[in-house]
């Protein structure tokens, strides 16, 4: 009977165990009067009476409820299979670790704008190919001329009849089937082009504003010197050459991080200040000087290059050549001036080697800002105005040549300024020792490269597409000059606000220069007569007036009408949309000199 009586009690406890939530279970366990053996006992049972009656209630459930759970298992499995698979596609994700544990942040931060700079051009290139260039394919006319293989070079001839260029677009409303739907060429073309740039304002603005907070506001959360020195490996790497090159990428920033705090201040004497101000006037006195001198060069010539082209020569080969002068000589000039503007930075002897940097970047910004304002200059008050039958795409062709011939010889830089001195280095004069990747030099090379992009989009609508293929030729052949021809900066320090500084000359003056042009080009110039979409009209923005007019007659379109008339047209509005812009110029000025100041008082304490 006792026996019996404590088995129903044992029994009953677990029952009543089991009827409760999991924490007031586990508390009831442990106020037992028992050892631990015996509570391990009870909650087994309680374990085994609870998964008795839950599989009781759902027995028919259960069925379903393995399938789902097998179900989020396998799709669980396949996400992070394809997640690794996506990691391995991305786009020299490999080699980007590899430049950044060979030459530090200051080199990586050039190849890593190269790639932003290659993403844009693709999502320019499909907007652009979707919404102007797949349409014209179905009222396209056959192309009568003939392919000679030079069009590669000047863009002329055969390409002048293709979707390369602005002239070649049709201006009326585009039927895919007799009674469907139309597709207004007009209203999709100037759509598309100020869509594209207010999507690539929107992108510029969210990419510095996350770089910036990422650099600026709070870079300790992204670059400790503990965390990077205690928390940093990850154990999952395995690989003896993976293991070995987030060692070289790990000992690279320590140092950078470590080169910045302890960077030393010198001492100099009055006469030596003296002397020192007085190499830093005459520099730029003389960098100034030459970017004047190249600006009226490339006026003057690009005057007489249109004489040329309008006039023609007997000689066709000879025409082709003529206007192949223009963009040869302004990319002469762009890449040899910049190698001067180097020498005299290192005449200069900058302390710091991103004041070194930074001082050959604006030098490189206003020489090469200036040609590309001369040319739009030439462009839109002597071109527009010349007797030529589309202007438009004659834009478009000086636009490619230069783009081309700036390619051409940003690899004969690599080449020249590299390879060669490289060989000097290492064999006729070894006291010159290997070259170092000049940052401020090829940056201006992306930026002016995408400025000219930006601005031939009116005119040449794949002009992205080209530049997609160019961008990445320039990346390959810039990483083997690198591996093969240069050393790691001698000075080593850390960059990570760089990138963000890359950004902003991209945006300001390079981005907004272009939103003026293209602004004044749509609103104010007189389109041609015999080509184009907007053939016949007093304005390429006139084609909008007319849709707008035609819509005020339908009244489900009233309030597309009043965001017309209110928002577009009223300079209240884009005043109000500039003042953020100025604001965050404000507020990054603000804390990079905050910054600054916080480095300074941080290494005098390192220092006493």
């Amino acid at each position: 009977i006792l026996i019996f009586h404590g088995f129903y009690a044992e029994e009953k406890l677990v029952g009543n165990l089991a009827s409760m939530s999991t924490s007031e279970r586990i508390e009831e366990i442990r106020k037992m009067p028992e050892n631990m053996n015996k509570k391990r006992e009870i909650r087994n049972k309680v374990l085994q009476e609870i998964t008795k009656n839950s599989r009781h209630r759902s027995t028919e459930l259960f069925c379903c409820t393995q399938r789902l759970q097998g179900t989020a298992v396998s799709l669980r499995r396949f996400g992070n299979s394809l997640s690794e698979y996506f990691h391995l596609l991305l786009l020299w994700n490999k080699t980007l670790k590899i430049i950044g544990a060979e030459f530090g942040t200051s080199v990586l931060s050039y190849f890593i704008f190269l790639k932003w700079l290659l993403t844009f051009n693709i999502y320019s290139f499909l907007i652009n190919f979707s919404f102007i260039t797949i349409p014209q394919f179905v009222a396209a006319e056959p192309n009568n001329l003939s392919f000679t293989g030079l069009e590669l070079f000047t863009g002329a001839g055969y390409f002048q009849q293709t979707v390369l260029y602005y002239g070649f677009y049709t201006n009326a409303t585009i039927r895919g089937i007799e009674n469907g739907p139309s597709y207004n060429m007009q209203l999709a073309y100037i759509f598309t082009i100020g869509i594209y740039f207010v999507i690539c304002f929107l992108m510029l603005l969210f990419s510095m504003a996350n770089s910036f907070c990422r650099n600026f506001i709070n870079p300790r959360t992204y670059s400790g010197n503990a965390s990077k020195l205690l928390c940093a490996w990850d154990f999952n790497i395995t690989n003896e050459k993976a293991v070995k090159l987030k060692q070289k990428n790990l000992s690279t920033q320590i140092k950078e991080d470590l080169a910045e705090l302890n960077r030393e201040v010198l001492n100099l004497s009055v006469t030596e200040r003296v002397i020192r101000i007085v190499i830093h006037l005459v520099s730029w006195v003389a960098s100034l000087g030459t970017a004047v001198a190249a600006c009226a060069g490339v006026y003057f010539l690009s005057i007489n290059n249109l004489k040329l082209f309008v006039k023609g020569h007997k000689n066709d080969l000879e025409s082709q050549a003529a206007v192949l002068v223009l963009p040869v000589v302004t990319s002469l000039l762009n890449t040899c001036i910049p190698f001067f503007y180097s020498w005299l930075g290192r005449l200069e002897r900058f302390q710091n080697p991103g004041h070194h940097i930074y001082v050959t970047i604006t030098r490189n910004m206003i020489l090469k800002i200036s040609v590309v304002g001369i040319l739009c200059y030439y462009w839109l008050n002597i071109v527009s105005a010349s007797q030529s039958q589309c202007w438009e795409t004659l834009v478009g062709q000086d636009i490619y040549r230069l783009v081309l011939a700036d390619f051409i010889f940003c690899l004969l830089g690599s080449f020249f300024g590299e390879f060669l001195r490289r060989i000097i280095g290492s064999t006729v004069c070894v006291s010159l020792g290997l070259p170092e990747f000049d940052i401020g030099r090829n940056v201006l090379d992306l930026i002016y490269a995408q400025t000219l992009t930006w601005i031939g989009i009116l005119f040449s609508p794949l002009l992205p597409g080209i530049q997609i293929i160019l961008l990445s030729i320039v990346f390959y052949v810039k990483k083997v000059s690198l591996m093969m021809n240069c050393q790691p900066p001698r000075k080593v320090w850390r960059t990570a606000q760089m990138t963000t500084s890359f950004m902003f000359l991209l945006f300001f003056p390079s981005f907004l220069g272009v939103l003026c042009v293209v602004g004044v080009t749509v609103w104010r110039f007189k389109p041609s007569e015999e080509c184009g979409p907007f053939r016949g009209l007093s304005s390429m923005y006139a084609a909008v007036s007319e849709w707008i007019k035609t819509l005020e007659n339908y009244t489900a379109s009233k309030w597309v009408v009043w965001m017309y008339h209110n928002l577009i047209t009223s300079e209240l509005f884009f005043f109000t949309l500039s003042i953020p812009v100025l604001i965050i110029t404000y507020l990054y000025w603000q804390i990079v000199e905050g910054r600054k100041t916080k480095t300074k008082l941080l290494r005098k304490q390192i220092i006493n």
